[in-house]
């Protein structure tokens, strides 16, 4: 598509916040798709091992995402990629350990 051959930081930041949103549902449908949504929100609030495994997916997307964009010289929008990587890592640390 050629909006993916673009070179801005929006679509970095645009593709930064897709990604582990599409990860997040991914993985709720993959090992919680047998309970509600709700449900499955209220144990990740309660289980905070869980934020790790749901964390660990979200950011590989990304850094395989930032790798390519990389890899094809488009840096402006892996520099929008790295910085929504870098706020995901830093409030899934803080919420596994202060939420």
């Amino acid at each position: 598509m050629v909006i993916f051959q673009k070179d801005n930081i929006k679509l970095g930041i645009v593709l930064g916040l897709f990604m582990p949103v599409l990860s997040f549902f991914g993985y709720y449908f993959w090992k919680f798709s047998v309970y509600r949504f709700s449900d499955f929100l209220y144990y990740l609030q309660v289980n905070k091992q869980l934020v790790t495994a749901i964390s660990i997916p979200c950011l590989v997307l990304n850094i395989a995402l930032f790798t390519y964009y990389i890899n094809t010289k488009r840096d402006e929008t892996a520099k929008g990629i790295f910085a929504v990587t870098l706020v995901y890592a830093l409030s899934s640390v803080l919420f596994k350990y202060f939420g």
